[in-house]
């Protein structure tokens, strides 16, 4: 089984090659939207990577809950209600939401996720 340490240099590897970022940006706090400028299309590539670095399977609303993001039930005036965070948190156990709870505009949640969440996230998946 993989150390957190391990874990997080795989994916630290996976983010250089995917993003072409150096490798002192990669740090657990670097959100993946707002410092590594990863965009829509980069994230199939980074999630296609730690698939293999892993051998896991991720399914996309894991990471991207837009059925969320999208749903009338959850969002009210481009804002996630109290219901909606909820269900965000449920299923994002792995993410630190406290700074989004404060103001949970849906067009900020892009820029929510970080290295370390996306680390909580694989050494949950595979165990660590």
């Amino acid at each position: 089984m993989a150390s957190k340490e391990e874990v997080f240099e795989k994916i630290k590897g996976a983010l250089i090659d995917a993003l072409g970022v150096d490798d002192d940006e990669v740090v657990p706090e670097a959100t993946l939207v707002g410092d590594l400028a990863a965009e829509s299309i980069d994230f199939l590539d980074i999630v296609f990577r730690l698939e293999k670095a892993f051998n896991i399977s991720i399914p996309r609303e894991e990471l991207f809950p837009e059925d969320i993001l999208t749903s009338s039930t959850y969002v009210q005036g481009g804002k996630l209600t109290a219901e909606g965070l909820a269900e965000l948190k449920k299923r994002m156990p792995f993410a630190d939401l406290s700074k989004f709870e404060a103001d949970p505009r849906v067009q900020d949640f892009g820029n929510l996720l970080t290295v370390q969440d996306l680390t909580n996230y694989v050494c949950a998946k595979i165990g660590a």
